[in-house]
C-alpha cells in the first residue's frame, strides 16, 4: 500500500494496483459559501488533476472534502464512491458513475477492494458524514480514515487496523468549540484498533490561509506530544509525517 498526502484532507491511495482519491482538493483556492472575507485557503502548489485514477473517494459534502473546482476539473467518467452529501455535489457537476454509501453500507472494486462507510464527523444539527475502512482484499491490509477525528463505537467490531488517517492535532475556536478533534479521540482509537501506522490528515504544509476566521483558530496539542502519549500508554504505533506529494510505501512494514 502506498500513500501520497496531497495537502490538507487530500490523499492519493495506491492499493491493490488501483488508485483511489480521496478528498481531493488539488487546484484553486478553498472557499465555503463564497465568503472569502471569512475563511479562505490558497496552495502554493497544484496537483496534475490527469493521471490515471480507478475511483474517487468523498467522506463529506463540504468544500474541504468535495472541492468543486477541482471535481470539475476531473474526468466526470472516473467512478465515485461518496457520503449522501457528497453524492449531491457530484450528480450536479454530471458524474455518470456514483455510489453512496449510507453508515453501515459497502463497495466492492474489482472485487479487491472493500470499502465500508461508518458515521463520521457531525458537521450539521442532523447530518452526520461518512468515516471510511478500505480494505485489501488480496493482501487483507486495512485502513481507516476519518478526517474530524470523530471515531464512532462501531469500529470496536473492525479488529486490528494496520493504517488510520485521522487528525493527531485538534483545531477550535478560541480553545471552546472544536472543529478538529485530535489528541484524546486519537489515542483512545489507537487504543481500540492498535494500528501500525499514523499518518495525520488536515494539516496545511503548502497552503495559505486567511480571513476573519482564520484569526479565531487555536490549536490543541502537537505531534510530538502525540507520539509521548502513544509512548506513555505502551502503543507501538508508529506516527509518520510526509511531506506534501511525498509517496510512502508501507507495503513491506505491512507485511512483516
Amino acid at each position: 500500500m502506498k500513500l501520497t498526502w496531497l495537502d490538507n484532507n487530500s490523499w492519493l491511495i495506491e492499493i491493490s494496483g488501483k488508485r483511489i482519491l480521496l478528498d481531493p482538493w488539488l487546484v484553486g483556492p478553498l472557499v465555503f459559501g463564497n465568503l472569502d472575507w471569512l475563511f479562505k485557503g490558497v496552495k502554493s502548489n497544484a496537483y496534475d488533476v490527469n493521471k490515471p485514477i480507478d475511483l474517487i473517494l468523498l467522506s463529506q459534502g463540504l468544500d474541504d472534502h468535495a472541492h468543486i473546482p477541482t471535481l470539475k476539473e476531473l474526468d466526470h467518467n472516473i467512478p465515485v464512491v461518496a457520503s449522501p452529501n457528497a453524492t449531491k455535489v457530484v450528480k450536479e457537476l454530471g458524474y455518470t458513475d456514483i455510489r453512496t454509501l449510507e453508515h453501515g453500507d459497502s463497495y466492492t472494486l474489482d472485487e479487491t477492494i472493500d470499502i465500508k462507510a461508518f458515521p463520521g464527523s457531525l458537521v450539521g444539527p442532523q447530518l452526520v458524514e461518512n468515516a471510511y475502512i478500505i480494505n485489501d482484499l488480496t493482501e487483507g491490509q486495512k485502513l481507516y480514515y476519518e478526517p474530524h477525528g470523530n471515531h464512532c463505537s462501531e469500529l470496536q467490531g473492525e479488529g486490528d487496523i494496520d493504517i488510520i488517517l485521522t487528525p493527531v492535532v485538534g483545531i477550535s475556536i478560541l480553545h471552546l468549540l472544536p472543529i478538529l478533534q485530535g489528541q484524546q479521540t486519537t489515542l483512545k482509537l489507537c487504543q481500540t484498533l492498535k494500528p501500525k501506522f499514523i499518518l495525520p490528515t488536515a494539516g496545511a504544509k503548502e497552503t495559505e490561509y486567511e480571513g476573519l476566521l482564520v484569526s479565531l483558530l487555536r490549536q490543541e496539542g502537537t505531534i510530538d506530544k502525540f507520539r509521548q502519549q502513544l509512548q506513555n500508554n505502551n502503543l507501538a504505533t508508529q506516527v509518520m509525517t510526509p511531506n506534501p506529494g511525498e509517496t510512502v510505501n508501507l507495503t513491506s512494514q505491512l507485511v512483516n
